[in-house]
C-alpha cells in the first residue's frame, strides 16, 4: 500500500501544482517585465515630449530676440518673454525626469549650463541693448545668438537621440517579455494539458476500468455466478477493493456449496425416515394385519351352522381388515413408494401414471438405475405436477417425458390445462423446488393463462 492510489494523486497534485505554480510566476515575471519595460518607456516618452518643448522655448526665445533687435518692436518679445517665464520650471522638471541616468542628466547639465549662458550673458543683455540703441545691436550679436542656440540645440539633439535610443531598448526588452510570456503561458499551458490527459488516462486504466470490471463481475454475481472473480492486478486501493471481493466472492460460493451440502443432507435424511417408516409399516403393522385378516377367515370356516350371527361378524370384521390393509399401503405408497425402491424410476412413474385421474401419455428413456436421491426428487416432482393438473388444472391430458442424457436426468410434464400455475401460492410446488435445488437441480414453470402449464426439472446425475 506504499504506492496506494492515495499518494500517487497527492503526488500528480503535487506535480501539477508545481507546473501550473512555476508557469504562474514566470508568467509574472515577464508580466513585471513587461511592466517595468513600459513605463521606462513611457518615462523615455516624456523625457522626449519636454525635450522638444523645452528646444521650442530655446527657438521661440531666439525669433523673437532676433525679431526685436531687428524691427524694435515690442511684440516680438512677447513669446521670448513667454518662453523666458516657462523655460526654469520645465528644465526643473527636465532634470527631475533624468535624475537617475547619469548619461541624460550630464547631458540636461550642460543644456542647463549652455541655457543659462544664452539668457543670462546673452539674451538679456542684448534686449537692454536693443532698448536703449536699436542702431548698436550688430548683425555679429544676432549671429552670435544663432551660434549659442545651435549648440543648445546640438546638445538636445544629443539628448533626444539617447532617450530615443533608450526608448528603442525599452521597447526591445517589453517585446522580449511579451513573448517570453507568450511561450511561457503556451507551455504551461500545454504541460497542464498533458499532465491533466495523462493523470486522466492513468486514473482510467487504474481506477475506471477495473471498477468497471468489478461491476460487471457483480452483477454476474448478483446473478448466480458466484464463480466469477476479478483479476487481482490493481493499484492499491483498487487491489484490495479486487482482493476483497473475490474474497467475498468466494464466501459466497463456500457458504451456498455448505447450504446445498446441507439441504442435500436434510432431503436424504428425510427420505431414509420416509423409507424406513414406509419399510416398518410394510414388514410390521402391515404383516400383522394380513396374519389378522387370515386368522379371522380361518376362525369364520369353525363357525358352527347354528351360529350365523357369528359368522357374520368375522366376515365383517375380515373385510375390515382387508380395507385397513388397503388404506395402510396407500399410505405407505404416499410417504416412500416401494416400486421407486424395488424396480426403478420407470416403472414407478408407470404407476403414477395409472393411478392419474389424468389419462397421461408417457415418454420414458432411463434404461438403468439412477442414483437414489435423484430417483425419489424426479419421482415427487411428476407426482406433485400429476397432483396438480388433477386438482387445478381441469385438463384433459398430462404428457410426462424422461430422459437420462450427459449427465442429466431431463423431466418435462405438460398439460392442456388452464394454466396460471406458480411456484408458489400452496401448489406444493415449493417443496418440491427445495428437494430439486438441494441436489444442484433446476426447475422452471412456463403457464401462460388458458395455455396449460410446462414444468421442466433439469437433475445432475454424476456423482449423487
Amino acid at each position: 500500500m506504499g504506492s496506494g492510489l492515495t499518494q500517487r494523486a497527492v503526488a500528480a497534485g503535487i506535480v501539477l501544482a508545481l507546473v501550473v505554480g512555476a508557469t504562474f510566476v514566470m508568467l509574472l515575471y515577464s508580466m513585471a517585465g513587461m511592466r517595468r519595460s513600459q513605463l521606462q518607456a513611457g518615462h523615455s516618452t516624456q523625457v522626449l515630449v519636454v525635450t522638444n518643448r523645452l528646444e521650442r522655448r530655446i527657438m521661440d526665445m531666439e525669433t523673437g530676440l532676433r525679431g526685436f533687435a531687428i524691427t524694435g518692436q515690442e511684440r516680438f518679445l512677447q513669446p521670448w518673454q513667454e518662453a523666458l517665464a516657462a523655460y526654469p520650471r520645465e528644465i526643473g522638471e527636465l532634470e527631475q525626469l533624468v535624475a537617475d541616468n547619469p548619461a541624460q542628466r550630464a547631458r540636461v547639465h550642460r543644456i542647463v549650463t549652455a541655457g543659462a549662458s544664452y539668457i543670462d550673458g546673452y539674451a538679456r543683455p542684448l534686449v537692454q541693448a536693443a532698448r536703449r540703441d536699436r542702431a548698436a545691436v550688430t548683425a555679429m550679436a544676432i549671429a552670435e545668438g544663432e551660434r549659442r542656440v545651435d549648440v543648445i540645440r546640438a546638445d538636445f539633439s544629443a539628448l533626444v537621440t539617447a532617450e530615443q535610443s533608450l526608448l528603442e531598448s525599452q521597447q526591445k526588452r517589453s517585446d522580449a517579455a511579451a513573448r517570453r510570456a507568450g511561450v511561457v503561458g503556451a507551455a504551461g499551458l500545454i504541460a497542464s494539458i498533458a499532465l491533466i490527459a495523462a493523470y486522466t488516462g492513468y486514473l482510467t486504466r487504474a481506477v475506471v476500468a477495473p471498477v468497471r470490471r468489478v461491476a460487471a463481475t457483480a452483477g454476474r454475481l448478483a446473478g448466480g455466478d458466484l464463480a466469477a472473480r476479478v483479476p487481482g492486478r490493481g493499484v492499491g486501493e483498487i487491489g484490495l477493493l479486487q482482493s476483497s471481493f473475490n474474497t467475498m466472492a468466494a464466501t459466497l460460493a463456500h457458504n451456498r456449496e455448505e447450504l446445498a451440502a446441507s439441504r442435500s443432507r436434510i432431503v436424504t435424511a428425510a427420505d431414509q425416515a420416509r423409507r424406513r417408516i414406509e419399510r416398518n409399516l410394510h414388514d410390521g403393522i402391515q404383516q400383522r394385519l394380513v396374519s389378522l385378516a387370515l386368522e379371522v377367515r380361518t376362525a369364520q370356516t369353525a363357525v358352527p351352522q347354528d351360529r350365523p350371527d357369528l359368522g357374520e361378524q368375522l366376515n365383517r370384521l375380515a373385510d375390515g381388515l382387508g380395507e385397513a390393509v388397503d388404506d395402510l399401503r396407500e399410505i405407505s405408497r404416499g410417504i416412500h413408494p416401494a416400486i421407486l425402491s424395488r424396480a426403478g424410476l420407470g416403472p414407478a412413474l408407470k404407476a403414477l401414471a395409472r393411478r392419474s385421474p389424468v389419462p397421461v401419455e408417457l415418454d420414458l428413456n432411463v434404461p438403468t438405475r439412477l442414483p437414489e436421491p435423484v430417483e425419489v426428487a424426479a419421482y415427487y416432482v411428476v407426482s406433485e405436477a400429476l397432483a396438480n393438473t388433477a386438482k387445478h388444472a381441469r385438463a384433459t391430458l398430462a404428457t410426462v417425458q424422461a430422459e437420462a442424457r450427459d449427465g442429466v436426468l431431463h423431466l418435462e410434464v405438460r398439460d392442456d390445462g388452464a394454466g396460471g400455475a406458480t411456484a408458489g401460492g400452496g401448489s406444493g410446488l415449493v417443496g418440491v423446488t427445495d428437494r430439486v435445488e438441494a441436489l444442484g437441480g433446476t426447475m422452471t414453470i412456463t403457464s401462460p393463462p388458458a395455455q396449460g402449464t410446462t414444468l421442466v426439472v433439469d437433475l445432475p446425475v454424476g456423482g449423487q
